[in-house]
């Protein structure tokens, strides 16, 4: 099935270049892996690389590279060993950076918690935004 069929919900809410990303990659991995998770984990990993999940939509991060410590041990690689993922957070930006996302997405509490911390509701706040937008359409 082309890519642009099965885009996820939150990248149709998304630039075009983030779609294009997302596209393009899935393409190209259904081609080396086959159609699957695989290629979607993969098209993934290509956009945490550019952009990162805030509210409902993926936005273009300040400067390329790895998301979270999951994707820079994966080195890029398809195949991700056990572990988890921050979700499309940024968990290496600053935590000044975190802290303007949690403003963005009206996180209570914001100001007394870690970088993990604000990683971890940050993430909860984007799935609950994304499950939002997901009920309206």
């Amino acid at each position: 099935m082309p890519a642009g069929e099965e885009l996820p919900s939150a990248l149709k809410r998304s630039s075009k270049k983030a779609q294009e990303t997302w596209i393009k990659t899935h393409d190209s991995a259904v081609e080396s892996y086959g159609e699957g998770e695989r290629a979607h984990r993969t098209a993934f990993s290509a956009v945490k690389h550019s952009f990162e999940k805030v509210g409902d939509r993926w936005q273009p991060k300040d400067a390329k590279g790895p998301s979270d410590s999951q994707a820079a041990r994966s080195g890029g690689k398809a195949r991700q060993s056990a572990g988890s993922t921050a979700g499309g957070v940024n968990a290496n930006a600053t935590k000044e950076h975190l802290m303007d996302v949690a403003r963005r997405l009206d996180v209570k509490g914001r100001s007394r918690m870690t970088k993990d911390e604000l990683v971890q509701v940050i993430r909860q706040a984007n799935d609950r935004e994304t499950a939002k937008a997901r009920r309206s359409e």
